[in-house]
């Protein structure tokens, strides 16, 4: 993923142009193969078996190559194998500029210095940033404001079925507390039971949400669309519901809801907010625990 956090810096500081930085986005997207195609057409699975594997991933909260190892149709070391072949988006990204001529290897290591030094990263965080590993990437964004576990393992929850089902590269910013938050749309759900929770998304992402998990167009974000991105936000919950239910949480989720107006939530408590950028639409994340809201 640090393709497309490094690659947005380097066109918001005009190193190159946004048309540079869609291309190399789109070319790195068709270099990352999903891992149950790349298996297939190593001889490693049947067609059969990666279908399998991606159904109970639409059901629990697990990579393919662990549902995979454990069902026998892979062993540890060919999941390594086939996860080396799906590409390193941030060695993708350095041969893209040097084959473009956009920067030479000095230039780019001084400004990933630059980039680290104004978004006040670490070290470990360009690490995780390289790395891809979605859980360490959300981490990086997560860790400067006090957050509930239970909001945190759900935020991971989500991110992962972000990459999982709509786009495997979406670009995270920080999360950021709120007490009032308004959109011209919104599709949402919440939970009642031993925790409350309202889970919703806002944003023109919302569109992207909805063409991807749908897998057809929409002219704006209508009705249908908004039901897409609900039907999507349901499976998340049912996956985080199933994972709470295992630490004998009771929880029940409530039909979700759509909002295709001009919508305001609010809160008497804290509502926290964590903004994502799917094929550079903003989309918001927005989640709120153990406290009364209201919807207008």
């Amino acid at each position: 993923m640090f393709d497309v956090y490094f690659g947005k810096y380097l066109q918001d500081i005009g190193v190159i142009s946004k048309e540079d930085y869609l291309d190399i986005i789109e070319a790195n997207r068709k270099n990352r193969v999903r891992l149950g195609i790349i298996a297939v057409s190593e001889g490693y699975m049947t067609e059969e078996q990666a279908d399998e594997v991606n159904r109970i991933q639409a059901q629990q909260d697990a990579r393919f190559g662990d549902i995979a190892v454990s069902k026998g149709y892979l062993t540890d070391a060919q999941v390594g194998d086939l996860l080396k072949k799906q590409g390193d988006s941030y060695l993708l990204l350095v041969q893209e500029l040097l084959e473009r001529n956009l920067l030479s290897l000095e230039e780019i290591q001084r400004h990933i210095n630059q980039y680290k030094k104004s978004e006040r990263f670490t070290s470990l965080d360009i690490d995780a940033l390289k790395s891809s590993d979605i859980d360490s990437v959300i981490q990086v964004f997560t860790r400067e404001i006090q957050i509930p576990a239970v909001i945190k393992d759900y935020l991971a929850l989500m991110a992962r079925n972000i990459v999982r089902f709509i786009d495997n590269k979406v670009r995270f910013e920080r999360i950021e507390r709120i007490y009032t938050y308004t959109d011209k749309c919104m599709a949402s759900q919440s939970f009642t039971g031993d925790y409350e929770l309202f889970i919703g998304i806002g944003g023109v992402g919302n569109k992207n949400i909805g063409e991807a998990y749908a897998k057809e167009e929409f002219e704006s974000i209508d009705e249908d669309c908004l039901d897409a991105v609900c039907e999507f936000i349901n499976v998340s919950n049912g996956i985080y519901a199933s994972k709470l239910s295992q630490e004998e949480i009771k929880i029940d989720m409530l039909p979700p809801a759509m909002y295709p107006d001009v919508t305001t939530i609010e809160t008497d408590g804290i509502m926290y907010m964590l903004p994502c950028f799917i094929h550079e639409e903003r989309a918001d994340i927005i989640i709120c625990m153990e406290t009364k809201w209201r919807i207008r």
